[in-house]
């Protein structure tokens, strides 16, 4: 099996080249942030979070709420790297299950911190999105109805790509040609 990585800060594209790229290659993709939300709803990783930032980041219905923790984690890389201690073994154990159940010949992590884990150095293509950090803002702030304000906090959290890590680097335009026709020259350099 082989792993095809994509990279880069929110609201760049990832997740629609991923899909585009899935059709293409008829291969899964895992977008890994959905594994770290599911991490925060384990009992034991809920208490741990409690512990350390309080119960100010429990939600109405006792569970963690993504958005208080993350104004509290994304500003600060000291608790950032505390809230990556508690979930990455959580999130490593699933994601090594999955890879290892998967059938396919390629399978595609999609994750902006995938650089920092161990599955960038066995990824065969790697890729960096990027994108106008305005259009990015816009983006994001109506995609997960969160302020200005949340978007800066969170982007601030984000890590630095070296342009030497990556196979390919694509800008996004936010039109659906360019993410295609990216697609198609992934497609053909499998």
């Amino acid at each position: 099996m082989k792993i095809i990585g994509i990279t880069g800060k929110s609201g760049s594209g990832k997740s629609t080249l991923a899909k585009l790229l899935s059709d293409n290659l008829d291969c899964n993709v895992v977008n890994v942030d959905k594994i770290g939300h599911k991490a925060t709803q384990n009992c034991e990783i809920a208490k741990k979070l409690c512990e350390i930032f309080g119960t100010p980041i429990l939600g109405k219905d006792g569970n963690i709420d993504r958005k208080k923790l993350g104004n509290i984690v994304f500003a600060n890389k000291e608790k950032m790297d505390i809230l990556t201690d508690i979930t990455w073994e959580y999130m490593q154990n699933i994601l090594d299950e999955i890879l290892q159940k998967e059938e396919k010949e390629i399978i595609i992590l999609e994750w902006a911190l995938l650089p920092i884990s161990k599955y960038w150095n066995i990824s065969y293509i790697k890729i960096l999105m990027t994108a106008k950090d305005e259009e990015r803002k816009d983006k994001v702030m109506q995609r997960d109805k969160i302020s200005e304000e949340y978007f800066i906090k969170r982007d601030s959290g984000a890590i630095d790509y070296t342009p030497y890590q990556f196979d390919y680097i694509f800008e996004n335009d936010y039109k659906l040609g360019t993410i295609e026709k990216i697609a198609k020259t992934i497609s053909r350099s499998k």
